[in-house]
């Protein structure tokens, strides 16, 4: 609702912004104020109650649109706008006259109920001072207890398919510690009301959990890694090889003919399984080469040699070498 203080008061001023200033505007330099101005960092100071009281009307008025554009036509009638004794005007018809009777009373309340002339502060700023305004003195919410932390390890496989761990505190008690299927390496678990105790409750415990490396997979995001070694007669001549997965199981998969060291095949559907998904198996094959050969192997590998001799491997290289 309208008040004479619409009239008299000039909320851009008391705020320190422009008339053209932006909701962002208008909520930085209300921050801004509000930290400086409180309560309950000024104690006793009459002039600083005051003054947030002031602002923090200017802000309600502000912040919202529609009261900021009656506001603004308000101020831009000038000092013509003048509220007689009972609410009604007097020589131009009363200023609720003007304005069909949009406004009524004179108390400078909010109309969506935050009443600044009483020092309250809007429900979207409490969480800047600690909570609980709207009680009488300010009172402060109470506070949960502070959170602890610690730090475990587990293994790949555990990482994969969740696990449970025990913690034991110093005084003995074991906390148990529910580890989800699929953590990454790093990730921090949340165990509620295990931290330190507090007025409202006790804190939590978070936990940083470290994996341990496997032999075989490596991780990808949700994506499992795998180096699986071939034949030269496979990679040359393709073949399907049996490639063993992280649940237990093997999976075929079907290497091409011509297929070079070092190239990687996807497996969809058998990686990491989380809430939001499953990843892939990413299978690089690795041309193994054979470091003994018996006779009749290297007359082989020498017959092969002489089949291939017009092929130049490295034709272009010395091309591609220079600076």
């Amino acid at each position: 609702m309208a008040s004479q203080d619409w009239v008299d008061k000039d909320f851009y001023a008391i705020l320190g912004i422009a008339k053209d200033a932006s909701d962002a505007d208008i909520k930085k330099a209300y921050r801004k104020l509000a930290r400086q101005h409180h309560p309950d960092t000024n104690s006793g100071n009459s002039a600083s109650e005051k003054k947030f009281k002031d602002i923090s009307e200017a802000y309600s008025v502000l912040s919202d649109p529609e009261e900021r554009q009656q506001y603004d036509a308000i101020r831009a009638m000038g000092g013509g706008a003048r509220f007689a004794p009972g609410g009604a005007g007097a020589g131009n018809g009363g200023f609720e006259d003007m304005f069909g009777g949009l406004f009524t009373g004179n108390t400078g309340r909010h109309s969506g109920g935050f009443n600044p002339s009483a020092g309250g502060i809007p429900p979207e700023f409490a969480d800047l001072f600690g909570g609980g305004f709207g009680q009488p003195g300010f009172q402060r919410t109470p506070q949960k207890g502070a959170d602890r932390s610690a730090s475990t390890s587990i293994s790949f496989s555990g990482s994969i398919r969740g696990t449970t761990i025990g913690l034991r505190e110093p005084s003995g008690e074991v906390i148990d510690v529910r580890v989800p299927a699929g953590i990454k390496d790093g990730q921090k678990v949340r165990v509620r009301g295990k931290g330190q105790p507090g007025p409202a409750g006790n804190g939590d415990l978070v936990v940083s959990v470290a994996v341990k490396p496997h032999e075989f997979y490596t991780r990808d995001g949700d994506n499992l890694r795998v180096h699986v070694p071939v034949t030269f007669p496979e990679a040359a001549l393709g073949a399907d090889i049996e490639v063993p997965t992280i649940d237990g199981e093997k999976v075929r998969v079907r290497v091409p003919a011509g297929t070079p060291s070092g190239r990687t095949l996807r497996v969809k559907g058998k990686g990491v399984k989380t809430s939001k998904g499953t990843g892939d198996l990413l299978v690089t094959i690795d041309v193994a080469v054979p470091k003994n050969l018996n006779k009749e192997a290297e007359a082989a590998v020498k017959a092969f040699a002489d089949a291939t001799a017009g092929a130049d491997v490295r034709e272009g290289l010395a091309a591609k070498a220079r600076l």
